[in-house]
Order: structure tokens, then C-alpha cells, then sequence
């Protein structure tokens, strides 16, 4: 039925596009995947945990008679506790990390069980309208931005601060049980560890940041994308111009928030996938209408070859656009770079 065209509506089903069905089976299977890895690694704590403590028991043994034990056997001790820890905390990181996929899949199944569950009701087949499965399209586009983002976030959480953390707490150990015994490595270690803490505490800013930038409610939308280019060419090289024209001024806060979620979002396509050196934003707030350009010097791509995983963004930025009485643009040629323009009705 999903593949025949509806009695009296002329409508289609778009399958590659609403396949909720197909979507939910494979949440399933991964879901499956994530469950089973968990199991493993679950076990594969407990064993660590246990080796950790006997290795644990040892050095406090070690540290009693440590007078009488010459220096390379306690050294000794002392790294096999080291790389003990070592081993624990990162299986726990990554069963952690393991847990979190398995909130946001079990997440994600329930969103989509319930859609699979409102497309099955039983309706009228007049009730059917285009308006209707676009809606449908545009939810299911939302909730697949919503879990990218949400997975993006954990990783970089996992691989960045939470992992740091784990350092931390290590290398606090290394120093308190150091300060007896040479307190010269000590004190590097300290410094050490208040250098990777000063790093991790600006990964940290960077991210919160990137959830909501607190200059965006405090000055608006011009000195955000100013600050943003900063620091995305801080952080990656990229070099980053953002010019304005026309009369700067605040705009209502859902087309600040909506402007700047697009340019991030394409100035984030452009340092992942177009090999772009240099990117070019141009805001103009001109009085009926605000216009955005975003021009790379990457590599381009195929407007044919793009799908609905790739495009997902820009197919949501021009959902918005549109929404808001808008249009949206794409212009790229292979090895020439790409320029995308929307445009949106002024709402100051």
C-alpha cells in the first residue's frame, strides 16, 4: 500500500523519503549492536576492575616496605598500576559512550514507532493531502538532524573533555604518590596536568559555544558570525571573512537563531567535506530583506549525485528559508568551489 499511489488523491508516497518502517528496523539492528557491545564491555570492566584491584592491593604492599625495595621494583609496581588504570578508565569511557548511543537509539526508536503508529491509523483516504506528507517529511528531517547533532555533541564530549578527565584523574594520582618519592617529577606532573586542564577547560567553552553562543542574545547576529569566524579558523585554520552590509541592527530572535544555525551549519560542511581553504560570508540586512552568502574555494561537488543523508542540512536550511517566505540557492561546480545563498523577509 505504501508503494501505490492513494485512491482519489493523485498523491504518491515519497518511500525514500517516509520509509519510517525501514528506518525503524534498522535503528533496531543497531540498537541490537550497541546492546550486545555494552554486554561485552560490561564484562570486559569487571575483569579490569578485578586485575586493577589485585594489581591496587600489591603496590600498597610495595609502598609499605618501599625502605626496603630497590627503586626499579617499585617503579615497576608503580607503572603496572598505571597502566591498569589506564586500561579501566578508557573501557569505562567507552562503555559509557556505548550507553549514551543506546539513550539516543532507544530515543530515536520511540519517535519513530510513534510515527510509523500515525501513519498506520486507519484514515480516510480524502484525508490524505500533499500538505500532510510534507509534514511528514519535514518531522522525520528534524528528527534526523536533532540524533546527528546529539551524536556529534557525544562523540566530541567522549573523545574530548570526558576522555581529558580520565587523564586527569590519573595523572593527580602519579603526582600525589610522586611527592614523596621525587618531588621534582611532581611538580612536572602538575604542570602538565594544569596545561591540559587549561585546554580542556577552552574545548569546553568552545562547546557550549557552539550549543547556544551567549553573544547571540546579548549583541545579535553581526558580532556572533564575527566571533564564530574567529574562532573556527583558531580551531582549524580556515580562514574565514564575514562581511556586512546594509543597516546592522537586531532582528527578532527566531531569524537571529534561524540565520545563524544556517551559516553554521554550511561554514561546518565546508571545513568537513569541501577541502576549502578560505570561505566568504556575506550578510546583507537590507531593509525588506536579509540576504546570506556563503562562497568556498573547495572542491565543489555534483548537484545530481547529492542524497538525503548528505543534503540533510541544507534540505532543512531550505525547509526554514521557505517557511519564512524565503528562497534558497545552490550554485557548485566540481573544482570550483560552491556558493549557497537564502534569503529571508526582514523582521526587525
Amino acid at each position: 500500500m505504501a508503494d501505490n499511489q492513494l485512491d482519489g488523491t493523485g498523491i504518491k508516497e515519497n518511500t525514500k523519503g517516509l520509509n519510517f518502517q525501514s528506518e525503524l528496523e534498522e535503528t533496531q539492528r543497531s540498537l541490537d549492536e550497541v546492546t550486545l557491545m555494552i554486554e561485552q564491555s560490561q564484562g570486559e570492566v569487571n575483569k579490569l576492575s578485578q586485575r586493577n584491584a589485585a594489581i591496587t592491593a600489591h603496590l600498597q604492599q610495595v609502598q609499605s616496605e618501599i625502605d626496603k625495595m630497590p627503586m626499579e621494583e617499585v617503579r615497576m609496581a608503580y607503572d603496572s598500576a598505571l597502566d591498569a588504570q589506564q586500561r579501566l578508565f578508557v573501557m569505562r569511557g567507552q562503555l559509557e559512550k556505548l550507553q549514551c548511543d543506546q539513550t539516543h537509539l532507544e530515543r530515536f526508536k520511540s519517535i519513530l514507532e510513534e510515527l510509523v503508529k500515525q501513519r498506520n491509523s486507519p484514515i480516510s483516504s480524502e484525508s490524505v493531502s500533499a500538505k500532510g506528507m510534507g509534514n511528514l517529511s519535514s518531522v522525520e528531517m528534524v528528527v534526523n538532524a536533532q540524533e546527528a547533532e546529539r551524536q556529534l555533541l557525544s562523540r566530541q564530549m567522549h573523545d574530548g573533555p570526558a576522555q581529558a578527565l580520565s587523564n586527569f584523574i590519573l595523572q593527580t594520582e602519579i603526582a600525589m604518590r610522586l611527592l614523596d618519592i621525587d618531588p621534582a617529577q611532581a611538580r612536572d606532573e602538575l604542570d602538565t596536568l594544569k596545561a591540559s586542564a587549561m585546554g580542556t577547560f577552552q574545548k569546553v567553552r568552545n562547546f557550549i559555544s557552539e550549543l547556544r553562543p551567549m553573544m547571540l542574545d546579548d549583541l545579535g547576529l553581526s558580532p556572533t558570525l564575527q566571533k564564530y569566524a574567529g574562532v573556527l579558523k583558531e580551531q582549524g585554520g580556515m580562514e574565514v571573512n564575514v562581511t556586512v552590509t546594509g543597516k546592522e541592527r537586531r532582528l527578532e530572535p527566531y531569524l537571529e537563531v534561524m540565520i545563524f544555525r544556517a551559516v553554521q551549519e554550511l561554514l561546518g560542511n565546508a571545513a568537513r567535506h569541501s577541502q576549502a581553504n578560505l570561505v566568504k560570508v556575506h550578510l546583507d540586512m537590507g531593509t525588506e530583506a536579509i540576504k546570506v552568502t556563503v562562497d568556498d574555494n573547495g572542491k565543489g561537488f555534483d548537484l545530481d549525485s547529492l542524497n538525503d543523508n548528505k543534503s540533510l542540512g541544507l534540505t532543512l536550511i531550505k525547509e526554514r528559508t521557505e517557511m519564512l517566505g524565503g528562497n534558497f540557492e545552490i550554485d557548485s561546480v566540481i573544482g570550483k568551489g560552491t556558493r549557497i545563498t537564502f534569503t529571508v523577509p526582514a523582521v526587525s
